[in-house]
């Protein structure tokens, strides 16, 4: 290229003119090449099949279903499971697809990812249906490799949700097993707690109050009782006292009678009333009940003795101590009167003891209860929390078992066929109408890519123009070009071998692109 030329739509016009051959050759061979090309591509089609999402036929408000997650998600991860290379590989070998790749030792792994990531399509339509399309180069191969994938996402879909019914189930019952072993626990704790501190429980309380209240009375009752017998007591005591020290009658002895003797167990008798009459006066610890008891003692010595040795004997004296029988029987019936209180009064002490053991008991009880009731409360707010989450896992497992016998009959959600796939009739590619037009701009292009290239690397001085802008002179005269039949010759040779390198170029480019497409 001359430095400093400029390029006019005139000059634009002479070079077009002057290279023309140069721009017809190449872009005749290359349109004639890209047609070539685009008439040689293998057709591909595509088959489709639309797939509804139909929701459960019963009713969310009578049978919950397990299975929340959107139809995206779970859309995914069934594209997933059957896409995986296993699914893949098994359609590829029951219909013999990608039969040249094969043949050519290609890896199976290169083809499940072509046929994964090319091949199959899956669109997502306004979130309620998805469209499952399968392109090859065979009509009724992509219409039957449709039906398989279809056929494979609606079983999948089934069987996803059934199993994942079933695991939340399981897991639901395993759930509630647990939760039964806890509550089952507690109830014993329960128990055991009830057990060991009846009568201290908070629900006792008012039978303790009146337990504590019935053995004060009775206690109140009791003494009331006491003090009236220790008062009769007191009484008797003075009854007999009185018949004791009240003086006997005493007759002379009589001449004309034998001697009545009085022997040592009359005086042994006389000795222990007159004990008993002190015993009921003074306190044991007073010298008068020692004496007169020391006195008894030696008496009964004196009596056991001789009765010993056979000897007992009586003493004459002159006169004869003899009691009223009256007076006599009223202090036998005192001293019987006396005994009968005594023991009654035992009694009543020993009944007055228990009852204060009694109201003791109660009132212990009742000083436990705030205790017990505290600790009652621990557990009773634990079972109550786990008798909540049983009922409340109980309630969701029977809607689980629910929700999974409704999988099991295929009547919750599933996927329906809408559109069933359909033999193309047409490819889906290439599109050859756009093919032909991109090759003959392509050759344009190329056409007038030779005639500029060539025009760059040509610096020959054709104008008057073209000598001021490369030897800034001035112009005397021109002379027009001559040329002859070998020049002719000549250039067409140039404009054939640069329309060649081209198109080479081109034709190199072309199949590095359809290998790197391929």
């Amino acid at each position: 290229m001359i430095p400093g030329k400029q390029y006019s739509f005139d000059t634009l016009l002479q070079v077009a003119r002057r290279r023309k051959w140069l721009i017809l050759l190449p872009a005749l061979l290359a349109g004639v090449i890209g047609a070539a090309i685009v008439a040689w591509l293998p057709n591909v089609y595509r088959s489709e099949t639309l797939i509804l999402v139909v929701p459960q036929r019963v009713p969310e408000s009578y049978v919950r279903s397990t299975v929340t997650a959107r139809i995206e998600d779970r859309l995914q991860s069934i594209s997933q499971q059957i896409l995986s290379r296993t699914r893949l590989e098994q359609i590829v070998t029951d219909f013999n697809l990608y039969a040249k790749q094969r043949a050519d030792k290609e890896l199976m792994e290169d083809i499940v990812e072509r046929m994964r990531t090319r091949d199959i399509g899956i669109d997502i339509i306004k979130g309620d249906a998805f469209r499952v399309s399968y392109q090859a180069g065979d009509p009724r191969t992509a219409m039957r490799v449709t039906e398989r994938l279809a056929s494979l996402f609606i079983d999948e879909s089934l069987r996803d949700r059934e199993v994942l019914a079933e695991g939340t189930s399981q897991f639901l019952s395993t759930q509630l097993d647990e939760a039964r072993r806890q509550l089952v626990l507690t109830e014993t704790k329960i128990q055991d707690f009830q057990r060991a501190h009846n009568g201290e429980l908070p629900a006792q309380m008012s039978a303790n109050l009146q337990g504590q209240h019935n053995a004060e009375m009775a206690l109140q009752s009791l003494g009331e009782d006491l003090n009236r017998d220790r008062e009769r007591r007191i009484t008797l005591e003075r009854q007999v006292t009185d018949l004791i020290e009240s003086p006997a009658e005493t007759k002379p002895a009589d001449p004309a009678k034998p001697e009545i003797a009085q022997t040592l167990e009359d005086e042994l008798r006389l000795a222990q009333q007159a004990l008993l009459a002190v015993e009921l006066k003074l306190k044991p610890e007073h010298p008068d009940v020692k004496k007169q008891r020391r006195t008894v003692d030696e008496l009964e010595k004196r009596v056991a003795a001789q009765k010993l040795e056979g000897t007992l004997t009586s003493r004459p004296t002159g006169a004869v101590v003899t009691m009223d029988p009256a007076k006599r029987k009223r202090l036998l019936e005192a001293r019987a009167d006396l005994e009968n209180l005594d023991r009654q009064i035992q009694g009543k002490l020993a009944e007055e003891g228990r009852l204060r053991g009694l109201v003791g008991m109660y009132q212990a009880r009742i000083e436990a209860t705030p205790v017990r009731e505290a600790e009652l409360a621990a557990l009773s707010r634990d079972y109550e929390t786990q008798q909540q989450t049983y009922s409340g896992l109980l309630q969701k497992k029977e809607e689980s078992q629910i929700a999974a016998n409704l999988e099991k009959r295929q009547i919750g959600e599933q996927f329906k066929i809408l559109d069933p796939a359909r033999m193309p009739e047409r490819p889906a590619s290439p599109d050859r109408p756009r093919l032909y037009l991109i090759a003959l701009l392509v050759a344009i292009a190329t056409g007038l890519g030779a005639a500029a290239l060539a025009e760059v690397f040509d610096k020959s001085l054709r104008t008057e123009a073209d000598v001021r802008a490369a030897l800034n002179l001035m112009v005397l005269a021109t002379v027009p070009v001559m040329r002859d039949a070998t020049v002719s010759r000549r250039g067409f040779r140039r404009a054939l071998a640069a329309s060649s390198a081209a198109l080479t170029l081109l034709l190199v480019g072309a199949a590095i692109a359809w290998r790197l497409w391929r």
